[in-house]
């Protein structure tokens, strides 16, 4: 394939605008951002989940109060209804010792209850204070994942900004280019990340290998307006005053 010379050159304009282009890419993809907010959305996971633990505990404590002072109000409602008949007239001495003996047993089941009814109370202070401080913490886990993800709107709408001008840049470039050779461009860009590169002192500006003798012997001997590819790393290899030939 030939090209004129100033055309051929135009490749590595071209290469830098792309090679720019490569590195905002990598700079999105890239952002201290981006891990910030995965460790932020983790810890907002781990704070929801400690809530929902927290909430559900708290639940069930709930529901083990209303039960057990559904229990306390059952025996004190028994204990009076037996304290009314104790104190009532024609009570038998048989019924009124019964009487006595299932207040006594309620007395005792009354207290048991009412123990058992503070601790879960006490439980559930607990569970209520380890609730708050679950809230609080995943209010905070909440803001920083907000911080995290505003500065990396910021940081990427900069780079869409950079973006948005390389690919003005680039769009007379290419319209400047010969079809085939901007084929066979893109083609060596799609494989090696690299389209076009300045030959350098021996060196392919691309893998930075230095060429052998037998292949800047053919170079040197080529015509201006060939379009000269280096063999390992299959790039266009452009030639210029600073190609030392």
């Amino acid at each position: 394939m030939n090209a004129e010379p100033a055309v051929q050159q135009r490749l590595l304009q071209l290469a830098e605008v792309d090679a720019e282009l490569n590195r905002i890419d990598h700079r999105r993809r890239s952002m201290p951002e981006l891990a910030e907010i995965a460790e932020a959305e983790s810890s907002v996971r781990q704070r929801k989940d400690a809530v929902v633990a927290a909430e559900t505990s708290g639940g069930d404590l709930d529901r083990d109060i209303q039960r057990l002072e559904r229990d306390v109000d059952g025996v004190r409602s028994r204990a009076d209804r037996d304290k009314k008949m104790l104190a009532s007239a024609g009570v038998s001495a048989k019924q009124a010792s019964d009487l006595q003996h299932e207040l006594e047993t309620l007395a005792r089941r009354q207290g048991n209850l009412e123990d058992e009814l503070l601790e879960v109370m006490e439980q559930r202070e607990a569970i209520q204070t380890n609730l708050d401080a679950a809230r609080v913490e995943l209010t905070t886990a909440e803001q920083t994942l907000a911080d995290a993800s505003a500065r990396r709107d910021s940081s990427a709408g900069d780079l869409d900004t950079t973006e948005a001008g390389r690919r003005r840049d680039r769009e007379p470039i290419v319209a400047s280019l010969p079809a085939d050779l901007l084929a066979l461009y893109e083609a060596g860009r799609k494989r090696h990340g690299i389209g076009a590169a300045l030959l350098r002192v021996r060196r392919c500006g691309a893998c930075r290998l230095e060429l052998d003798t037998q292949e800047m012997s053919h170079i040197r001997s080529a015509p201006p307006n060939e379009v000269l590819r280096h063999e390992e790393c299959g790039v266009i290899m452009v030639r210029t005053s600073e190609s030392g030939l």
